[in-house]
Parts: structure tokens; C-alpha cells; sequence
């Protein structure tokens, strides 16, 4: 390959080893990067023909990095943050006062969205856009803070804890009435308003029966792929959807769901807010994490 000042390979080889890397996966990188799999295999088939190096160990269900690809990893890690952080810096400077923060679209309604009124009201000098995505975020640079259930992997994230939430069966009055006080096995014979989600750290029906120590049969019910489907499918009374009891208070405070007791169980998780390191935040995303924070604390949601 032919060289440049810095005597470095072309950076399309490396920011795919790199994305690879810190996903320890070619599919989520190729994801992240709008290219195919195979063209992220490729750069990095290339990259270590020309470091005569192996960086990864391909297994049969993924891969893992080998000691010089965890040096390469830590290096380039550590320079495209600076850079990073070096071009926001830019940014921020020209962009004004801005903040960016992600998360689901459930999230968002029942929660997030009313703190971010709240905070806008209270700071109307920073712009807070959202960024609504039902999977996981894999390109953190769009974001300067995202909501996550569940611990980021990146050890190079802030992550802050908010609360661990607790689970419920929740419908309409109807229902709510009908069942009151039943037992599991009950319950489990009802129609079932089920999550369908790429993101596997959810927690199901089935989750919940075995947290709380039934194995039985499971009734099949009704599958949607969005969460506030799935709530507005219960308040129509289409069946029982599995309440996550902070997120869907407003809708119990009005009326419009209903919790059918007595059974709960606390979600396996705690809920984080997560961010990029606290030198590379701008002064508006640290003030909109201390408010989401210190709401939180407060118990406001």
C-alpha cells in the first residue's frame, strides 16, 4: 500500500478494524458503517496483509481480538476519540448551544420527552434534539447521551445508573377487575400482548412467568414489534401487556392502564444514562444529564 506522511495504511482499513473491534463483531460494524460484512472482513483481511499481523480470531459464533489487535485497538481508540472530541469542540463553537440525546420510542413518550420539556423550560438556551431508535445504539457520534437498560459495553462510556424498574401485567379496567388476585397459571392462560425485539436484553412473558417460578404452558396472544403498540393494544382491551411499572406511571396515574395485581417482579436490570467520556461533553449535555439525574433522585420520574 502506498504511503502518506504519517506513514499510516488507508484510514477506511482502519476505521473498520476499529468499528469491529469495539463491537467484537463484523456484522454490527458493517452495520454501523452502511457497508456489507463482507466488505468490512475484507478491509481487515487487508489490513493485516499489510501489518503481516493476525488481529482477530475468527470463532464460530463471533470473534475476538488477539494481543496485537488489542494494542492496534487501544491506540486507535484513544486517537479517534481526540480527534473526535477535537472536531465537536469546532462544532460546538459554530452550532450553538446544543445537546443530542437518544432512546427508545417508549422512552421517550412515557419519560423521557417530559423531562426534556421540563428542562427546556427551566434552560431555554439549549436545544435538546432527540434521536429515537427501538435497537441499541451502535453509532454512539450521533448522540451525546443515551438512555440504555441495561450496562453499556464500552468501557470507555460514561454510564451513570438511574433505577431498576419492576414488571407488572397491566390491561384495561375490564380485565384489570376480572383478574384481580389470580394466580400465575391464570394469568399465563390470558391473551398475552408479546414484544417481538432484535434487542434480546428485554425482558419477555416467558421471563417473567420463570422469574417468578412458572414454567407452565404460555399462551400465544397477540405479537407486536413496538413497545407503544403494545401498550395502546392493551388499553383497548386487546389483552395483557407486561408493564414496566416507572415507565407507564402516567398511564396508570390516568386511568388508562390498570395494574393486575398482584404479581411483580423487578426487572433483571437497572436502567443507565450513558454518555462519552466528561471531557468530551459540551457544557449543555452535562447540564441536561445533571437534570435528568437529579429528577431521577428526586423521584419525579
Amino acid at each position: 500500500m502506498s504511503r502518506r506522511y504519517y506513514h499510516l495504511p488507508p484510514l477506511t482499513t482502519l476505521a473498520a478494524f476499529e468499528t469491529a473491534a469495539r463491537h467484537l463483531s463484523f456484522k454490527n460494524a458493517a452495520q454501523e458503517l452502511s457497508v456489507t460484512p463482507g466488505a468490512v472482513s475484507h478491509q481487515i483481511k487487508a489490513l493485516e496483509g499489510e501489518l503481516g499481523a493476525q488481529l482477530f480470531r475468527r470463532k464460530h459464533r463471533g470473534v475476538e481480538l488477539t494481543a496485537e489487535g488489542e494494542s492496534l485497538y487501544e491506540a486507535l481508540a484513544s486517537s479517534f476519540a481526540k480527534v473526535s472530541q477535537c472536531l465537536k469542540s469546532i462544532q460546538d463553537r459554530h452550532s450553538g448551544n446544543k445537546v443530542t440525546v437518544g432512546s427508545t420510542s417508549a422512552v421517550a413518550s412515557l419519560w423521557l420527552s417530559p423531562t426534556v420539556i421540563r428542562f427546556w423550560r427551566a434552560h431555554p438556551d439549549v436545544d435538546v434534539n432527540q434521536s429515537i431508535q427501538d435497537e441499541q445504539f451502535l453509532n454512539t457520534n450521533e448522540v451525546d447521551l443515551y438512555i440504555r437498560y441495561g450496562r453499556e459495553p464500552d468501557s470507555r462510556m460514561t454510564q451513570t445508573e438511574l433505577f431498576r424498574d419492576h414488571l407488572l401485567p397491566v390491561g384495561d379496567r375490564e380485565h384489570a377487575d376480572r383478574l384481580a388476585g389470580c394466580a400465575l397459571a391464570a394469568l399465563a392462560g390470558e391473551r398475552l400482548i408479546h414484544l417481538e425485539s432484535n434487542n434480546k436484553s428485554w425482558a419477555t412473558w416467558q421471563d417473567w412467568f420463570l422469574g417468578l417460578g412458572y414454567d407452565g404452558p404460555i399462551a400465544p396472544g397477540i405479537r407486536v414489534n413496538n413497545y407503544s403498540v403494545a401498550l395502546q393494544a392493551a388499553q383497548d382491551g386487546a389483552g395483557l401487556a407486561l408493564g414496566w411499572q416507572r415507565l407507564v406511571r402516567p398511564l396508570l396515574m390516568t386511568g388508562q392502564l390498570h395494574p393486575i395485581g398482584p404479581h411483580v417482579s423487578a426487572a433483571a436490570h437497572r436502567f443507565h444514562l450513558v454518555g462519552r467520556p466528561e471531557e468530551e461533553l459540551s457544557e449543555a449535555a452535562r447540564r441536561l444529564r445533571d437534570w435528568i439525574v437529579q429528577e431521577v433522585n428526586s423521584g419525579l420520574r
